[in-house]
């Protein structure tokens, strides 16, 4: 007797999937004899979530609905790297040099793209660098605010005189090795006779 393939209403996809797990359309290719006709199924019952061409996460389900994965699954399996960092213009407000601006913008220090891209229902700002922390400190905020410094809304030449009276709060040895190592040139010129003073 010839068996009848299960409808689309009610075949399982074969994908085996993780609450929060980022994949790209290579990684459920091992999964599958037929990847576009289980991925077409994985979509359609809401098992995965579309986060851009050919890159697809598996939500968190939660009482307010479909979760999306964090920042840092979703930018590593996009980049196919874990060495970028996130930071948002926000941060800038926990130096306390005068910048209170909410920013809806995340960047994305990495070594391979540049560029505005959307990931799910989020749009980040790739900027290729060639060195970043692993971590964020207040002495590397402290600096990257000043590499950013055109795209506050603040004041400038304000948070400019405020950053030059801030260097006590701060460990200057620590301060100064950040400047050295992230600072672009315009901010090295910027303060190079701050130290001194």
């Amino acid at each position: 007797m010839e068996q009848r393939a299960p409808s689309p209403a009610t075949a399982s996809p074969r994908f085996q999937l993780e609450p929060g797990g980022v994949y790209r359309r290579k990684d459920l290719a091992t999964q599958s004899r037929a990847v576009d006709r289980d991925l077409q199924l994985a979509l359609s019952t809401g098992e995965l979530h579309r986060a851009a061409q050919g890159l697809y996460y598996a939500p968190i389900k939660s009482i307010f609905g479909d979760v999306p994965p964090n920042d840092h699954a979703l930018v590593g399996k996009f980049l196919e790297d874990r060495h970028f960092l996130l930071l948002n213009l926000s941060y800038y407000n926990g130096l306390h040099l005068g910048t209170t601006q909410l920013y809806n913008q995340t960047l994305v220090y990495n070594h391979k793209r540049h560029g505005q891209f959307r990931l799910g229902n989020r749009t980040y700002d790739f900027r290729v660098k060639h060195r970043f922390p692993e971590e964020l400190s207040m002495e590397f905020l402290w600096v990257d605010c000043l590499n950013n410094l055109d795209e506050l809304a603040e004041d400038q030449d304000a948070f400019v005189r405020n950053a030059r009276k801030s260097l006590d709060r701060f460990d200057r040895s620590a301060l100064r090795q950040a400047l050295a190592d992230y600072g672009s040139a315009t901010t090295r010129r910027l303060v190079r006779d701050w130290f001194d003073a």
